[in-house]
């Protein structure tokens, strides 16, 4: 260890970390021996942004582990928090120790440091304080596999004293997963106290994985609802809690899983762990959503403040073809209520297409709710549009402003009715970009909105120069504007892809286009190689070209899912992709996880449609 007498043997000045030069880490150091309680809490909160910033070390990093560790022996405060600090500074890869990029890296020399300090330590492994017991606990952990002999006899001996007579069971179940990573395995199912048995079914069902034997589903479904009422739950060296590390164990096995939250709700679903173990499912397997559901409605009452599991709720029932009556009263039932729930109630009312949802967003409509009624309700456009033009006239701006002018889209031809609205909307740049889109597609040619179209196609943002070109080509039929905006525009070295995502109601039109729009074909971004293709298709008619290069590209990601979708657009199926499309249609377990925004379609669902669709033209 090194105290502070010792800052200045380093050469912090010559050292980095996450914002430039290490200079400052003395003055953190010392704070943590002042009086100043606040100054030392702040300083270990600087730590944590600057020698380990977002879970990323620095060569400044490891020079700090001896005075940290001096300090969570010495200082007056803190203590548990510096030994976390370390912990997590010290997480590795214990497969990547024995590679060559091991040597000399940063992480090697973290782990060097604090297997020096160690031995030191382990007397906070008695500390009277349950969570400097715990967090010593992970440091211990965090260079398991790296101790010496004499270090790691030390370290059992003390663990096992812990597990073997520590009076809080959370810190006996910590000492179990620590004497784990040294061995021989231990596997106390049953044991007397719940901790301990939970952290022993969890060690098995990592070890063994899925699917998961019935003797460990029930104890996760008995001794996990409330595993331990303490507030220091720390993370473990790969920086996920315990509770964090069981739910995603559990999600590897769907059934499992809902067995587990059913029970955990049915037991108050304290602290949401249940619902939120039950939405993992849903997100991470295909199908299961009426089961989740289901477990959601169940929770509700037992939800103080349900206002998150209510946007849970309204996220997946928009996936059910006819979700049921009681989860649609429910939601009815608080819909109606005030407070800060009616609203994610409201929109998740919406989102289950229940009629009854319709007159409650207009007496009291918002920007969102407004948007998600027209795509479930579009048949309702003479109640709908005059209260969407109303909340644009009233200055909506941002998000609200596009989602407003998005909810447009539904409705068709009646959407001209909102003109004047949209015409503002152009002028004042509120909502500007989806608002040119939206006068293009409307198709009501006057002299002040092509006026408008022009002076936007002149200004600093190149979405919105983009997107008006495309309009005022549309109501007028002179490509001249669009061209030239487009030239520019992809000469330049911003982000093309998205100008070139606009294109497609030009068509033909865009012919002068080809030799800026062909390079990009071998582009070395995969969407800009996808846009090109997708823009030489609606250019050309021709899917020759574009045909290969979504081929490559198409597959479970983003990109990937575009892809897919102008291939669908282009009438081919490639014959080489069909074993790829028949595996994402037969997969149980989602294959593209990223939630959507709302008011979208899951893109997993889309990529199973998409599949079938490619795989039905033969």
């Amino acid at each position: 260890m090194r105290s502070p007498a010792e800052l200045d043997d380093v050469r912090w000045s010559e050292l980095t970390h996450a914002y430039g030069p290490a200079d400052d880490v003395p003055e953190l150091i010392r704070a943590l021996y002042g009086d100043d309680e606040e100054a030392a809490s702040e300083a270990v909160h600087e730590f944590h942004g600057n020698i380990y910033h977002q879970r990323t070390i620095y060569e400044a990093s490891a020079p700090a582990v001896p005075f940290l560790a001096h300090a969570a022996l010495h200082a007056p405060g803190n203590r548990e928090d510096l030994l976390m600090l370390l912990a997590v500074l010290a997480d590795h890869d214990t497969a990547a120790v024995g590679s060559p990029r091991w040597y000399g890296s940063d992480i090697a020399a973290i782990c060097a440091e604090l297997r020096a300090v160690l031995p030191e330590l382990l007397p906070c492994l008695g500390d009277p304080e349950r969570g400097v017991r715990r967090a010593a606990l992970r440091t211990v952990a965090s260079v398991a596999d790296l101790l010496p002999e004499e270090t790691r006899a030390l370290a059992v001996g003390r663990v096992e004293a812990l597990y073997a007579g520590d009076p809080v069971p959370a810190v006996r179940a910590d000492a179990l997963v620590v004497l784990n990573l040294f061995g021989p395995v231990l596997e106390p199912l049953d044991s007397p106290l719940a901790e301990v048995r939970l952290a022993a079914a969890q060690l098995a069902a990592e070890r063994n994985g899925p699917p998961y034997a019935p003797e460990l589903v029930t104890v996760f479904a008995e001794d996990g609802a409330d595993p331990d009422p303490g507030e220091d739950e720390f993370p473990w060296p790969d920086t996920s809690t315990r509770k964090e590390r069981l739910t995603g164990l559990l999600t590897r096995e769907p059934d499992a899983a809902l067995t587990v939250a059913a029970r955990w709700i049915a037991a108050g679903d304290t602290g949401s762990r249940g619902s939120w173990l039950a939405g993992g499912v849903a997100e991470r397997w295909r199908d299961r959503e009426r089961e989740v559901l289901d477990l959601l409605l169940a929770a509700l009452a037992h939800q103080g403040r349900p206002a998150s599991l209510l946007r849970t709720i309204g996220y997946w029932v928009e996936r059910l073809p006819e979700p049921d009556a009681a989860l649609r009263d429910a939601l009815h039932e608080r819909a109606r209520a005030d407070g800060e729930t009616a609203e994610p109630a409201l929109l998740a009312l919406v989102r289950s297409r229940d009629p009854r949802a319709l007159d409650l967003v207009l007496d009291r409509p918002g920007a969102r709710l407004l948007a998600a009624a027209a795509r479930h309700f579009p048949e309702a456009a003479d109640r709908l549009i005059p209260v969407i033009r109303r909340e644009l006239a009233a200055g909506a701006t941002g998000n609200d402003g596009i989602a407003l002018v998005q909810a447009l889209t539904p409705f068709g031809t009646a959407a001209r009715a909102a003109q004047p609205e949209l015409i503002d909307c152009l002028g004042t740049r509120r909502a500007a970009i989806v608002a040119a889109r939206r006068l293009g597609a409307n198709g009501v040619r006057t002299p002040e909105i092509t006026d408008l179209l022009l002076d936007a196609t002149r200004g600093s943002d190149f979405s919105l120069r983009a997107s008006a070109a495309v309009a005022h080509h549309r109501l007028t039929g002179d490509p001249d504007t669009a061209l030239r905006t487009y030239e520019t525009l992809l000469s330049s070295q911003g982000q093309t892809h998205w100008y070139l995502s606009g294109l497609e109601p030009m068509g033909p039109a865009a012919a002068p286009l080809l030799p800026l729009i062909e390079p990009l074909l071998e582009a070395g971004h995969d969407w800009t190689r996808t846009a090109a293709a997708e823009a030489h298709h609606w250019i050309t008619g021709s899917p020759d070209r574009a045909v290969p290069v979504l081929a490559a590209v198409a597959g479970p990601t983003p990109v990937g899912l575009s892809a897919l979708r102008a291939l669908v657009a282009t009438g081919r199926s490639p014959k080489d992709l069909h074993p790829a499309l028949h595996a994402y249609i037969a997969s149980p377990e989602r294959l593209i996880t990223d939630t959507p925004l709302s008011g979208q379609d899951h893109a997993d669902d889309e990529l199973r449609t998409l599949s079938r669709v490619l795989l039905a033209m033969g």
